[in-house]
């Protein structure tokens, strides 16, 4: 599950139990990355707020679908398995078209994303790359491309806060170990209106 010790849902008291029970999903699932900071419950409850805030806000403006296809590019390139294969799951279920989910992935695992992307969300995507992998040398140049590209500010700051929260959750598995054993593969946070819903469905 992870290289450092866990603590059940069973096994939760107090502040814990409280946020598991806002986080967990059917009979009492606590997906492992939750888990994994129950050592320091106050981090738990900053990733979620982080997470809620970033990924499923009703104020975010960029479709939820192409938002997690970000996320597992982001997730692939960092070669994080635990997100990608999560956030695909969610990627697919709000795409609704297993063909087009498909050629998707296929198009990311490629780090091509212009075979299954158009032009504005291809340059969300190679912005999410460069800040991924090439971080030094992010420039005004590449906010400039996503402008171009019919992006608006505040939409770019929707990529740019994506971008950097799959790293943070990504370096948070690889550096602890989590793996999915346990999890239920695809579940996300309901009601995007309601920003203190947690549970995920």
């Amino acid at each position: 599950m992870t290289w450092i010790k866990t603590i059940s849902y069973e096994q939760a008291t107090g502040k814990l139990k409280a946020l598991y029970d806002r986080v967990k999903g059917p009979d009492n699932n606590v997906d492992n990355i939750m888990l994994a900071h129950g050592l320091r419950p106050h981090t738990m409850e900053g990733h979620m707020a982080l997470y809620k805030y970033v990924l499923h806000h009703p104020r975010n403006t960029i479709k939820k679908w192409f938002l997690e296809a970000i996320g597992v590019y982001t997730s692939m390139l960092n070669e994080c398995h635990y997100c990608v294969e999560h956030h695909y799951q969610g990627m697919a279920r709000l795409v609704a078209d297993e063909a087009r989910s498909k050629a998707m992935r296929s198009a990311l695992e490629a780090k091509t994303p212009i075979d299954a992307f158009d032009a504005k969300q291809t340059a969300a995507l190679d912005y999410a790359h460069k800040l991924t992998l090439d971080i030094g040398n992010v420039n005004k140049a590449d906010i400039q491309a996503m402008l171009d590209a019919g992006w608006d500010d505040g939409e770019v700051l929707e990529i740019n806060q994506v971008t950097a929260y799959f790293n943070y959750a990504n370096r948070t598995v690889l550096g602890l170990g989590i793996n999915t054993q346990g999890d239920i593969i695809g579940l996300s946070p309901g009601d995007g209106a309601d920003i203190d819903n947690w549970n995920h469905a």
